[in-house]
């Protein structure tokens, strides 16, 4: 049915109880979205926010038309869809341009794909260009362009098919700042003009002073399985000021509710080798870890959870990441929104490398996976056993994550303890005893 057909209605899109299986090399479904529902409205614009691996990006493509969700129900103007959403089109992270096609090629491609005649794709090519501020550039190629300006030919190819929604995938995360608040305030310039589309925007990030700039609801989403948390309603008037005090309660307000989320005040168990359950292992390595640590130590042991994101210049959701490993090793407690070194955090970083990898075994083997790993091999004569056992282990236990990246994860925790040994080349996994003479005291 053509857009101009569809009924007019409050809601423009929406998905209704929507959950996602991945399916895993070994045949395993990884759940990656649970029981989501989302309206996208007439005129406005919706970011979703949440650490990595909640599935935001899966959410968008659902949207988009270009996955389709292992259950629940897509509507687009109320009515069910399958394949392509006719009304949107998307901005990618990474600008997916087309490296041999001039910028006014790499716009009419997608113009020709909906079946425009040559006339129509030409003055459409020129407006989008124009309107995107590439006036100029029509015949260079992307290796000629800067990071801003490839993601401005991105912007415009999406805008040339005149989507009544646009969706966005961290479209200002490869750019430096200053042009990404440049190419921020230009899409909403081009979102109020609303004599035209796109009537409404939904976009990935995980900037959480972006999604308080430009969105008027912000959907937080959980992660693993991706679920929503909670709905926020942005208010603010436009335009809005990064440095204004409402905008900066606001930004306060979304950290609060994104810690209150991701740390919780509960306490961990003193001894984690009473946990019967399989822990996931947060994608963190050692050495971010130990930084995280060894940051808090010069920091007179605490800091805020914001500050830290700011002072390493890391994403915010990686720094939750980093957190909750270090957490999940004892070496830190997060009371609301700080980071503290608990005292076998403060006991490691003042103790010696030797002193400290002695530390991280004791830490991993009141650990369930890596202490069952560690008896099995025991067991064997040859103290030895194939990595595609832990795989399956993985996959058995803590099917809702990925299970290559875990098993990263456990080899790298692992080797930094000097508890196993990984054999990239025969695929084997073997027992790394420390010198039994040695101790943490």
């Amino acid at each position: 049915m053509p857009i101009a057909a569809l009924p007019t209605t409050g809601t423009l899109c929406e998905v209704r109880d929507v959950s996602h299986d991945f399916t895993l090399p070994n045949g395993q479904p990884l759940r990656v979205l649970e029981h989501v529902s989302l309206e996208v409205k007439r005129n406005e614009v919706v970011a979703l926010l949440g650490p990595s691996g909640c599935g935001k990006s899966t959410l968008l493509r659902i949207l988009a038309g270009l996955i389709q969700p292992t259950q629940g129900e897509r509507r687009y103007h109320e009515q069910p869809f399958d394949g392509l959403n006719p009304g949107v089109a998307i901005v990618f992270q990474s600008f997916a341009l087309y490296p041999w096609m001039t910028v006014t090629q790499n716009i009419a491609v997608v113009l020709q794909a909906v079946g425009l005649e040559a006339k129509r794709i030409d003055a459409r090519v020129r407006r989008t260009l124009k309107l995107v501020g590439l006036g100029g550039f029509e015949e260079a190629y992307p290796r000629e362009l800067s990071g801003g300006m490839k993601q401005r030919v991105g912007i415009a190819r999406a805008l040339a098919v005149d989507p009544e929604i646009l969706l966005m995938d961290e479209p200002f995360s490869q750019v430096d700042a200053l042009t990404a608040e440049s190419l921020r305030a230009e899409v909403l310039d081009i979102w109020a003009a609303k004599d035209r589309n796109p009537s409404s925007i939904v976009m990935v990030s995980h900037d959480i002073k972006e999604v308080v700039y430009m969105a008027d609801r912000i959907v937080l989403l959980g992660a693993n399985p991706g679920r929503v948390v909670t709905v926020l309603d942005n208010r603010l008037p436009r335009p809005r000021d990064y440095r204004s005090p409402d905008v900066l309660r606001m930004v306060d307000r979304v950290h609060e509710l994104i810690t209150g989320h991701e740390m919780p005040d509960v306490a961990r168990p003193k001894t984690a080798a009473k946990s019967a359950g399989f822990e996931p292992i947060p994608h963190a390595s050692p050495n971010e870890i130990v930084g995280l640590l060894e940051y808090l130590h010069t920091h007179g042991g605490q800091q805020d959870v914001f500050e830290i994101a700011r002072d390493l210049d890391r994403e915010f959701g990686r720094i939750i990441t980093v957190v909750q490993a270090a957490e999940m090793l004892r070496c830190v407690e997060t009371p609301r929104q700080t980071v503290a070194l608990t005292a076998e955090g403060r006991q490691f970083v003042q103790s010696d490398g030797d002193a400290r990898k002695r530390f991280w075994r004791e830490q991993l083997l009141g650990l369930r996976l890596f202490r069952d790993m560690h008896e099995l091999l025991l067991r064997q004569p040859t103290h030895d056993i194939d990595a595609e056992y832990v795989l399956e282990t993985i996959a058995m236990h803590l099917p809702r994550e990925n299970y290559h990246r875990t098993f990263q994860a456990f080899v790298g925790w692992a080797r930094f303890g000097n508890l196993f040994a990984y054999d990239t080349t025969t695929g084997r996994l073997s027992l790394q005893e420390p010198d039994p003479s040695s101790s943490l005291h």
